[in-house]
């Protein structure tokens, strides 16, 4: 089996990445950085989505693991006293005849971005897009399936997947969606509400098959988010927001429901409850 690792950069990630190194050397399963099969995050949410950014192009053939070296994490399922069980269970699994983990695949936001003069750009978010003004209020015109849905003047827009809907979705007073529910989701940033401009103000959630247009309804400076990557835009004229035919992989070498996570990160129940 071909592994690479990530890790956060802080000390004690570094640590768990050359111990992660030294048990995988001694289980016979083989570093490859540029090919791998499974890619290992070391630290938070926040490097699990960096990995998957880095390994975006090769979806299709990796899976991914997290370990937690802080606070538990949506994407990991291992702690930093269990690096040693992670790789025993990995060497088991990669030997032939041996019952495998259980995959899950979680739904992706796929993002056309037409800017003037008929520039397009295309994006693929693990957790969500954000769209902010920089110099004040956002004005977009929210279409639905290509029909006017509504005209929205606030702070910013959030489309969220899944497994996103319970980061800064949830802030906004969003729903929180199990990843297996292919969807997407919007939620409204401290939106204006008069005679002018009028919101549904609650979230939206829109199955596979429907999808989002937002325009931009005004020459304003733009700060448009894709998970962690910040991409500022003066020239937006519009944003096409779907669920991605692509999906991420996750391998979980033992379970671990949604709703475990979703009760031990707000509620901090323990498991026995």
């Amino acid at each position: 089996m071909k592994y690479a690792v990530l890790h956060r950069g802080d000390e004690l990630s570094k640590q768990l990445s050359d111990k992660f190194h030294q048990l995988a050397s001694e289980h016979r399963l083989v570093q490859d950085d540029v090919q791998p099969e499974i890619v290992i995050s070391i630290g938070g949410d926040g490097t699990m989505l960096q990995a998957f950014h880095r390994y975006m192009n090769q979806l299709d053939s990796i899976a991914f693991v997290g370990v937690h070296t802080g606070h538990l994490g949506f994407y990991a399922d291992w702690k930093a006293n269990e690096i040693e069980l992670l790789v025993k269970l990995m060497s088991e699994h990669a030997v032939k005849d041996v019952i495998g983990p259980r995959i899950v695949k979680y739904p992706l936001i796929e993002l056309s971005i037409n800017l003037d003069e008929g520039i397009s750009r295309s994006y693929i978010a693990l957790n969500e897009f954000t769209i902010k003004g920089v110099d004040g209020t956002v004005v977009a015109q929210i279409d639905i399936n290509d029909q006017l849905f509504e005209m929205f003047r606030g702070d910013g827009i959030c489309i969220s997947t899944p497994s996103g809907s319970t980061a800064y979705n949830k802030s906004l007073g969003g729903a929180m969606v199990h990843p297996s529910i292919e969807s997407i989701q919007l939620a409204e940033i401290a939106s204006i509400n008069n005679r002018v401009f009028r919101t549904l103000g609650s979230s939206i959630v829109l199955p596979k098959h429907h999808h989002f247009d937002i325009y931009s309804r005004k020459q304003q400076r733009l700060l448009l988010t894709i998970d962690h990557i910040n991409v500022p835009l003066e020239n937006l004229q519009s944003v096409r927001c779907q669920v991605a035919h692509q999906k991420v992989t996750f391998v979980r070498y033992r379970p671990f429901p949604f709703w475990n996570r979703v009760r031990g990160a707000f509620l901090g129940y323990d498991e026995q409850l």
